[in-house]
């Protein structure tokens, strides 16, 4: 296989956006043609990582109509759904295009348009896609985040405070992020005494409703510097699936398919998590990045809420975790999260982070779908 290296990059202002998705998805991808400095006409696969664009805006056939705004013609196109991972997903399916010698040139623009429906609207959106047998009872994603939140606390005899303090440190790294949603700090006291959304959880303990696209530019890595001297390659890259039916698993405190996925990913890279320098978990609820640190291997099972505590994944700390400010500060545009992610890996590995800058040779990222349903591991090394 080739090797696959990414070339070009970019990311939206997340937030409340004017514009619908495909307005959206071609600011992205003419920013990521123009970082990687390569024509339209020389992509040969274009794959646009959505989750629902037609549920949210009645719009469907978004790839076909991407390459007609972006002039990227003839280019194979491919919409990669697969729920809130679908960023995660479309690097997945973009690594393997490149990797395979299907594709010398693939464009993956990533995005969702989700601010002009109701937060109730855009909750049953999103809960569809749940199994039906709970989706019948009211089960929502929020609802498990407070069932899985209050079990770990209780199991582990960690402190609310310690779920708080996630969202303290993300808004804080998110400060220093020109694209995000919410640029503004808070304190432990305003997270603790925010409204109760799923007990325990709170107002401050979940992700916004985000507009906003990314994009990545893939080739291998053979033929990178005929584009850049400054690249970053993906060393390792893996997906699985865990249990549709979130009850049915024997500990919903075990994110299984983060465990499964990061084991490949570490064993494609010759990796291990000791290796990683910074990382980008999926915090669209603060809960989960305790239970995804801990599946990907950098603390043992219950250990997550400790490391949180003692400044371990801070930013100027040994291990920091969503320097970008994670979903929770940055934003959650669905299909954009995973692919921003990337993103913000590959201006990490590469230097260009500004205020955000950590040191960092080898990174993770770790996009999940649903309430754990599906999940995809990146690691990416800087060259």
């Amino acid at each position: 296989m080739n090797r696959v290296a990414v070339i070009g990059a970019s990311m939206t202002e997340f937030g409340k956006r004017e514009g619908w998705i495909r307005e959206l998805l071609a600011e992205a991808g003419q920013a990521c043609l123009d970082d990687a400095d390569v024509s339209p006409h020389d992509v040969e696969h274009l794959y646009v990582s959505n989750m629902a664009s037609g549920e949210f805006e009645g719009q469907t056939g978004i790839p076909n109509a991407l390459a007609h705004d972006l002039g990227a013609l003839p280019a194979y196109t491919q919409r990669i759904d697969q729920t809130s991972a679908s960023g995660g997903a479309g690097i997945y399916a973009s690594w393997q295009s490149v990797a395979s010698g299907a594709s010398d040139l693939t464009l993956l623009v990533g995005g969702e348009k989700m601010t002009h429906k109701t937060t109730a609207e855009s909750t049953d959106i999103i809960a569809s896609l749940t199994h039906p047998e709970e989706y019948k009872h009211g089960v929502t994603l929020p609802s498990f985040a407070g069932l899985t939140a209050r079990r770990y606390l209780h199991e582990y005899d960690a402190p609310r405070e310690s779920l708080a303090r996630v969202a303290v440190k993300n808004h804080k790294n998110g400060v220093d992020n020109p694209h995000a949603q919410f640029r503004k700090e808070v304190d432990l006291e305003t997270v603790m005494d925010s409204p109760i959304v799923a007990d325990p959880l709170r107002l401050y303990d979940f992700c916004p409703i985000t507009d906003g696209s990314a994009a990545l530019m893939f080739c291998p890595e053979s033929k990178a510097k005929e584009y850049t001297d400054d690249y970053t390659v993906i060393s390792g890259i893996a997906g699985a699936t865990d249990t549709h039916v979130v009850h049915q698993r024997a500990d919903p405190t075990v994110m299984g398919a983060a465990y499964e996925s990061s084991e490949l990913a570490y064993q494609m890279a010759e990796r291990n998590p000791d290796d990683i320098d910074v990382a980008e978990l999926h915090d669209m609820f603060t809960i989960l990045e305790f239970l995804q640190s801990e599946a990907v291997g950098f603390f043992d099972q219950g250990e997550g809420w400790k490391a949180v505590e003692e400044g371990v994944t801070d930013r100027d700390s040994e291990l920091p975790i969503n320097t970008s400010g994670g979903l929770k500060s940055k934003g959650h545009p669905l299909g954009a999260s995973g692919v921003a992610q990337a993103y913000e890996l590959h201006q990490q590995l590469r230097g260009e982070a500004g205020k955000r800058q950590v040191d960092a040779e080898v990174a993770l990222a770790c996009n999940v779908g649903g309430f754990g349903n599906c999940v995809t591991t990146t690691i990416m090394e800087a060259r």
